[in-house]
């Protein structure tokens, strides 16, 4: 059913923001230049791939919490019926604002951050 699968898929995107923090984490304790390596993948053929799989797990968790958060304000309110709308509601919004902000480009960039952004891109297409 929806609401299980809505109810899960907010545990899953939390264990997968986690692993992601984490993961940023470890790389810049070794060195690594997270930004430059951001501003590469998402200037990349790749990059609208890379902008959805962060900006789904973190829309559709924040939102899963809002609702969760309203229901315990508004407990009166939770009924089956309205349970699975907000289950499809939640999905298809999360849907189309990770897509829409995943085709975005925001803020102006400095040459030498462009130049290094395209060489780094350069690196990681040849791998």
């Amino acid at each position: 059913p929806i609401v299980a699968f809505s109810s899960i898929t907010v545990r899953i995107t939390g264990c997968m923001l986690s692993v992601g923090c984490c993961g940023v984490a470890a790389a810049s304790l070794v060195g690594a230049d997270v930004p430059g390596l951001m501003m590469a993948l998402g200037n990349s053929s790749v990059g609208p791939l890379a902008k959805f799989s962060v900006s789904y797990p973190l829309i559709y968790h924040f939102l899963g919490g809002a609702r969760h958060a309203y229901w315990d304000q508004y407990p009166e309110v939770i009924t089956n019926a309205s349970v699975e709308q907000s289950s499809y509601a939640l999905i298809g919004l999360a849907t189309a604002a990770s897509v829409g902000l995943s085709m975005a480009t925001f803020g102006s960039v400095s040459a030498e951050t462009k130049k290094t952004a395209e060489t780094e891109t350069m690196i990681i297409e040849q791998k």
